[in-house]
């Protein structure tokens, strides 16, 4: 991976974990209730359940390209029509509404890590999404290994300081989301139909 693609990478992984997935409400969640420490373990789990569901996409796209290098470009195409159709929904969809946390939620630390990594790892929209991303940073010529460890800790560490930020602001995050949640999925709307409509095309 070239440092300029890497770099791009970096961009775009910071503008997805800033748009508030399930991860990152559990985060939020976990650290109104139980402090941004605790909620370490849930960010923890999180990651590694993210950083799994990466792994998997990632070489099962790369058993696909290493047939055909044709099969990279149309994964490129149809990953990108894709993230584009998710700008749009996020666009056109509702403020987020976070309710007041949970009684009764795991505060065990492996409790909470199970929890991040299973909330992760069980959703079947990060393997549609990362099968839509991943293509469009992969070179078909390089060391597939070699790639999936540069992007998963550029990922891993991205997620984790955003969720972090999330879980350490929790009391102050919550009331701003209700605010300008509109306006905020807007803008990270746009950041994916910018991703989906500019990446194929590099």
């Amino acid at each position: 991976m070239t440092f300029e693609t890497w770099l791009l990478f970096l961009l775009t992984s910071t503008g997805i974990a800033l748009t508030p997935g399930p991860n990152g409400l559990l985060a939020l969640t976990h650290g109104a209730l139980h402090g941004n420490r605790r909620a370490l373990w849930t960010i923890c789990g999180g990651v590694a359940g993210l950083v799994a569901v990466m792994g998997l996409c990632m070489f099962g796209i790369g058993a696909l390209v290493q047939r055909s290098a044709l099969w990279l470009t149309g994964l490129k195409l149809v990953g990108g029509a894709y993230l584009v159709w998710l700008g749009i929904r996020l666009w056109l969809s509702p403020p987020i509404v976070l309710d007041a946390p949970v009684a009764g939620l795991p505060v065990r630390g492996w409790g909470l890590f199970r929890a991040g990594f299973l909330t992760a790892a069980t959703n079947p929209k990060g393997l549609l999404f990362f099968s839509a991303l991943l293509p469009q940073f992969l070179s078909a010529d390089r060391s597939l290994a070699g790639q999936f460890l540069v992007m998963g800790a550029t990922y891993a560490v991205v997620e984790f300081a955003v969720e972090y930020l999330y879980a350490a602001a929790a009391h102050r995050v919550r009331p701003w989301l209700a605010r300008v949640g509109r306006r905020f999925n807007r803008v990270c709307g746009g950041i994916f139909v910018t991703i989906g409509a500019a990446l194929p095309l590099r």
